[in-house]
């Protein structure tokens, strides 16, 4: 029997490679990103741990590249589409810049769109297929200074809740994982913005602004999110679809 074929977007770093590293040990995996020396960086870092990987260069708003996604699909299978591409801007909705905010709405909203609308002719064909999107703990409440974010995030909830219901003859689910702040790169580059835009100290960012409505005061490990999406696409999970998986850290029970 042929390994299940995993294609993730965004995963050159972060999220989508923590993922990689973890279904690589079970799956087959292509990871994508828009750049091509992340992406070529990160199927060498994952082979020296013994995990071959295969690499697209896709850009999630790219009509070309969502065509290719397409043919993909359609002709090798994609059995697990993981939406994780994403980006990040803070700053106050009156001096937001429009093209950063359409940019943001783009790779993180529309985007996750196009590529389920790419795949899935081919799993309803197949009558098989698992779409997970990488959504926040703010696909559910908000935080000041992140109107684009916060939108997109909360639009991939509405995305799913929908595709699940059009899709809900096949055995096909699309799901939202919805983490708190997750220990990656991107959060740590928020830190200065997060600092200016809230008048503190880069030193205090962390506890006064990230963790302070997580209870549990951590940051979510890249790890147990992987965990998530693997139980997720497994066998057991079969009638979860349409759901926000909340690892939050108790943030939401307030």
């Amino acid at each position: 029997m042929n390994k299940q074929h995993v294609f993730i977007t965004g995963a050159s770093s972060g999220i989508g490679l923590g993922i990689a590293r973890l279904l690589g040990q079970q799956y087959e995996v292509t990871i994508s990103d828009c750049a091509k020396a992340p992406l070529m960086a990160a199927q060498a870092e994952l082979a020296n741990e013994g995990l071959a990987v295969k690499t697209q260069l896709f850009d999630v708003c790219d009509a070309g590249h969502l065509a290719d996604l397409r043919v993909l699909a359609d002709e090798g299978g994609v059995d697990v589409l993981i939406n994780n591409a994403g980006i990040q801007h803070v700053q106050a909705i009156e001096d937001f810049p429009p093209e950063k905010f359409q940019q943001l709405i783009d790779v993180m909203l529309v985007g996750p769109a196009m590529t389920t609308r790419a795949v899935l002719p081919a799993m309803k064909k197949r009558n098989f297929g698992r779409i997970i999107n990488v959504g926040s703990v703010h696909s559910l409440v908000a935080s000041a200074y992140k109107s684009a974010y916060v939108s997109a995030k909360h639009g991939l909830l509405g995305l799913a809740k929908t595709v699940a219901l059009e899709v809900a003859s096949s055995d096909i689910t699309i799901n939202t994982v919805c983490p708190g702040y997750v220990d990656t790169d991107m959060v740590r580059n928020q830190i200065k913005q997060q600092a200016e835009v809230h008048g503190i100290p880069e030193t205090e960012v962390v506890e006064k602004i990230m963790l302070k409505n997580m209870p549990k005061k951590q940051f979510v490990s890249i790890e147990e999110l992987a965990g998530t999406v693997a139980f997720l696409i497994g066998p057991y999970a079969r009638s979860i679809t349409a759901q926000a998986i909340t690892l939050d850290g108790g943030w939401t029970a307030q």
